[in-house]
Protein backbone atom coordinates (compact mmCIF):
# COMPACT_ATOMS: atom_id res chain seq x y z
CA UNK A 1 0.00 0.00 0.00
CA UNK A 2 1.17 3.52 -0.76
CA UNK A 3 1.66 5.69 2.29
CA UNK A 4 -0.05 9.06 2.51
CA UNK A 5 1.97 11.76 0.78
CA UNK A 6 4.10 9.30 -1.14
CA UNK A 7 4.59 9.87 -4.88
CA UNK A 8 2.41 7.52 -6.92
CA UNK A 9 4.50 4.61 -8.13
CA UNK A 10 5.29 4.43 -11.82
CA UNK A 11 4.41 1.24 -13.64
CA UNK A 12 7.71 -0.05 -15.05
CA UNK A 13 7.56 -0.86 -18.76
CA UNK A 14 9.89 -0.91 -21.76
CA UNK A 15 8.37 1.32 -24.43
CA UNK A 16 8.73 0.55 -28.13
CA UNK A 17 9.52 3.82 -29.94
CA UNK A 18 11.14 2.32 -33.04
CA UNK A 19 9.83 4.02 -36.18
CA UNK A 20 7.56 6.34 -34.21
CA UNK A 21 7.58 10.12 -34.21
CA UNK A 22 9.01 11.55 -31.00
CA UNK A 23 9.33 15.27 -30.34
CA UNK A 24 11.95 16.96 -28.17
CA UNK A 25 11.35 20.59 -27.25
CA UNK A 26 14.55 22.37 -26.34
CA UNK A 27 18.03 22.71 -27.76
CA UNK A 28 20.40 22.35 -24.82
CA UNK A 29 22.55 19.48 -23.50
CA UNK A 30 19.57 17.82 -21.81
CA UNK A 31 17.60 17.91 -25.06
CA UNK A 32 20.62 16.38 -26.80
CA UNK A 33 20.77 13.47 -24.34
CA UNK A 34 17.05 12.83 -24.71
CA UNK A 35 17.21 12.97 -28.51
CA UNK A 36 20.26 10.69 -28.62
CA UNK A 37 18.60 8.10 -26.40
CA UNK A 38 15.47 8.09 -28.57
CA UNK A 39 17.62 7.68 -31.69
CA UNK A 40 19.48 4.77 -30.09
CA UNK A 41 16.12 3.03 -29.75
CA UNK A 42 15.04 3.63 -33.34
CA UNK A 43 12.73 6.61 -32.95
CA UNK A 44 12.12 9.25 -35.61
CA UNK A 45 13.09 12.41 -33.73
CA UNK A 46 11.93 15.98 -34.31
CA UNK A 47 13.62 18.77 -32.33
CA UNK A 48 11.93 22.11 -31.82
CA UNK A 49 14.16 24.99 -30.73
CA UNK A 50 15.44 28.28 -32.17
CA UNK A 51 18.97 27.36 -31.04
CA UNK A 52 20.91 24.11 -30.63
CA UNK A 53 23.89 23.18 -28.49
CA UNK A 54 26.90 21.95 -30.52
CA UNK A 55 26.22 18.23 -29.90
CA UNK A 56 22.59 18.54 -30.98
CA UNK A 57 23.57 20.68 -33.96
CA UNK A 58 25.91 17.87 -35.03
CA UNK A 59 23.04 15.36 -34.96
CA UNK A 60 21.05 17.76 -37.10
CA UNK A 61 23.93 18.25 -39.57
CA UNK A 62 24.21 14.46 -39.91
CA UNK A 63 20.50 14.24 -40.68
CA UNK A 64 19.77 12.11 -37.64
CA UNK A 65 17.13 14.51 -36.33
CA UNK A 66 14.76 16.89 -38.05
CA UNK A 67 14.92 20.41 -36.64
CA UNK A 68 12.26 23.12 -36.51
CA UNK A 69 14.30 26.26 -35.84
CA UNK A 70 11.70 28.08 -33.75
CA UNK A 71 9.84 27.97 -30.46
CA UNK A 72 7.14 25.40 -29.75
CA UNK A 73 3.74 26.12 -31.33
CA UNK A 74 0.33 24.56 -30.90
CA UNK A 75 -0.04 21.63 -33.27
CA UNK A 76 3.59 20.49 -33.02
CA UNK A 77 2.58 17.28 -31.25
CA UNK A 78 0.15 16.14 -33.93
CA UNK A 79 0.99 12.53 -34.68
CA UNK A 80 3.65 12.31 -31.98
CA UNK A 81 3.91 9.17 -29.87
CA UNK A 82 6.18 10.73 -27.25
CA UNK A 83 7.03 14.32 -26.37
CA UNK A 84 9.84 15.47 -24.10
CA UNK A 85 9.99 19.03 -22.80
CA UNK A 86 13.62 19.90 -22.07
CA UNK A 87 13.04 23.57 -21.42
CA UNK A 88 12.71 25.65 -18.25
CA UNK A 89 9.97 27.83 -19.78
CA UNK A 90 6.90 27.19 -17.60
CA UNK A 91 4.50 28.67 -20.17
CA UNK A 92 5.83 26.40 -22.91
CA UNK A 93 5.58 23.40 -20.61
CA UNK A 94 2.00 24.27 -19.67
CA UNK A 95 0.89 24.63 -23.29
CA UNK A 96 2.73 21.49 -24.33
CA UNK A 97 1.10 19.49 -21.53
CA UNK A 98 -2.34 20.65 -22.59
CA UNK A 99 -1.74 19.64 -26.21
CA UNK A 100 -0.22 16.32 -25.17
CA UNK A 101 -3.33 15.48 -23.18
CA UNK A 102 -5.56 16.44 -26.12
CA UNK A 103 -3.44 14.44 -28.60
CA UNK A 104 -3.03 11.41 -26.28
CA UNK A 105 0.73 11.88 -26.56
CA UNK A 106 2.92 10.49 -23.79
CA UNK A 107 4.82 13.40 -22.26
CA UNK A 108 7.87 13.85 -20.08
CA UNK A 109 8.74 17.23 -18.61
CA UNK A 110 12.33 17.18 -17.43
CA UNK A 111 12.69 17.71 -13.66
CA UNK A 112 8.90 17.94 -13.16
CA UNK A 113 7.65 14.50 -12.11
CA UNK A 114 4.19 15.82 -11.28
CA UNK A 115 3.62 16.57 -14.97
CA UNK A 116 5.06 13.43 -16.51
CA UNK A 117 3.26 10.44 -18.01
CA UNK A 118 6.58 8.62 -17.78
CA UNK A 119 10.06 9.11 -16.43
CA UNK A 120 13.27 7.81 -17.94
CA UNK A 121 15.32 5.57 -15.63
CA UNK A 122 19.08 5.33 -15.50
CA UNK A 123 19.93 2.54 -17.93
CA UNK A 124 22.59 -0.12 -18.05
CA UNK A 125 22.59 -2.01 -21.36
CA UNK A 126 24.50 -5.08 -22.37
CA UNK A 127 23.24 -6.04 -25.81
CA UNK A 128 19.61 -7.07 -25.36
CA UNK A 129 19.91 -7.04 -21.58
CA UNK A 130 18.59 -3.82 -20.07
CA UNK A 131 18.75 -2.96 -16.38
CA UNK A 132 16.76 0.11 -15.42
CA UNK A 133 17.24 1.94 -12.12
CA UNK A 134 14.69 4.47 -10.93
CA UNK A 135 13.92 6.37 -7.76
CA UNK A 136 10.51 7.52 -9.12
CA UNK A 137 12.04 10.89 -9.82
CA UNK A 138 13.16 11.54 -6.24
CA UNK A 139 16.90 11.38 -6.92
CA UNK A 140 18.30 10.88 -10.43
CA UNK A 141 21.76 11.13 -8.86
CA UNK A 142 21.10 8.05 -6.70
CA UNK A 143 19.73 6.12 -9.68
CA UNK A 144 22.88 6.93 -11.64
CA UNK A 145 25.10 5.96 -8.70
CA UNK A 146 23.41 2.56 -8.38
CA UNK A 147 23.67 2.01 -12.14
CA UNK A 148 27.38 2.83 -12.03
CA UNK A 149 27.91 0.23 -9.33
CA UNK A 150 26.02 -2.38 -11.34
CA UNK A 151 28.20 -1.71 -14.39
CA UNK A 152 31.09 -3.42 -12.63
CA UNK A 153 29.02 -6.55 -12.03
CA UNK A 154 27.32 -6.95 -15.40
CA UNK A 155 29.77 -7.13 -18.29
CA UNK A 156 29.36 -7.84 -22.01
CA UNK A 157 29.17 -11.57 -21.28
CA UNK A 158 25.53 -10.98 -20.35
CA UNK A 159 24.82 -9.84 -23.90
CA UNK A 160 26.30 -13.13 -25.14
CA UNK A 161 24.31 -15.08 -22.56
CA UNK A 162 21.04 -13.51 -23.74
CA UNK A 163 21.81 -14.57 -27.31
CA UNK A 164 22.68 -18.09 -26.20
CA UNK A 165 19.46 -18.40 -24.23
CA UNK A 166 17.44 -17.13 -27.16
CA UNK A 167 19.04 -19.76 -29.38
CA UNK A 168 18.28 -22.56 -26.91
CA UNK A 169 14.78 -21.30 -26.22
CA UNK A 170 14.03 -21.25 -29.96
CA UNK A 171 15.29 -24.82 -30.27
CA UNK A 172 13.07 -25.93 -27.38
CA UNK A 173 10.03 -24.35 -29.06
CA UNK A 174 10.76 -25.98 -32.42
CA UNK A 175 11.14 -29.37 -30.77
CA UNK A 176 7.89 -28.93 -28.90
CA UNK A 177 9.67 -29.63 -25.63
CA UNK A 178 8.19 -28.54 -22.33
CA UNK A 179 10.62 -27.12 -19.81
CA UNK A 180 9.32 -25.70 -16.56
CA UNK A 181 10.29 -22.29 -15.23
CA UNK A 182 11.94 -23.95 -12.24
CA UNK A 183 14.11 -26.06 -14.56
CA UNK A 184 15.17 -22.96 -16.50
CA UNK A 185 16.11 -21.23 -13.26
CA UNK A 186 18.13 -24.20 -12.06
CA UNK A 187 19.91 -24.43 -15.43
CA UNK A 188 20.91 -20.78 -15.32
CA UNK A 189 24.14 -21.07 -13.37
CA UNK A 190 25.07 -17.46 -14.01
CA UNK A 191 28.54 -17.54 -12.51
CA UNK A 192 29.57 -20.60 -14.50
CA UNK A 193 27.95 -19.63 -17.79
CA UNK A 194 29.10 -16.01 -17.79
CA UNK A 195 32.58 -17.10 -16.77
CA UNK A 196 32.80 -19.38 -19.79
CA UNK A 197 31.43 -16.72 -22.12
CA UNK A 198 33.84 -14.15 -20.72
CA UNK A 199 36.75 -16.47 -21.53
CA UNK A 200 35.49 -17.16 -25.05
CA UNK A 201 34.21 -20.68 -24.36
CA UNK A 202 30.76 -20.14 -25.82
CA UNK A 203 30.35 -23.67 -27.18
CA UNK A 204 31.16 -25.19 -23.80
CA UNK A 205 28.61 -22.87 -22.16
CA UNK A 206 26.05 -24.00 -24.75
CA UNK A 207 26.67 -27.70 -24.07
CA UNK A 208 26.44 -27.22 -20.31
CA UNK A 209 23.19 -25.29 -20.62
CA UNK A 210 21.63 -27.92 -22.88
CA UNK A 211 22.70 -30.71 -20.54
CA UNK A 212 21.20 -28.85 -17.57
CA UNK A 213 17.92 -28.68 -19.47
CA UNK A 214 18.04 -32.36 -20.30
CA UNK A 215 18.67 -31.75 -24.02
CA UNK A 216 21.30 -33.25 -26.30
CA UNK A 217 24.06 -30.93 -27.52
CA UNK A 218 23.34 -31.75 -31.21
Amino acid sequence: MREKGQIAAYYPVLLKVSGKRCVVIGGGPVAFRKARSLLEHGASVDVISPELCPALAELAAEGQVRVFWRNYEAGDLRGAFVAIAATDDSEVNHNLLKEARDQKTLVNVVDDVDNCDFIVPSLLQRGDVTIAVSTSGRSPALARKIRTRLENEFGEEYAALALLLDEVRTRVKHQGSKISNDTWQEALDLDRLTGLLRSGEGEKARRILLASLGLSPD
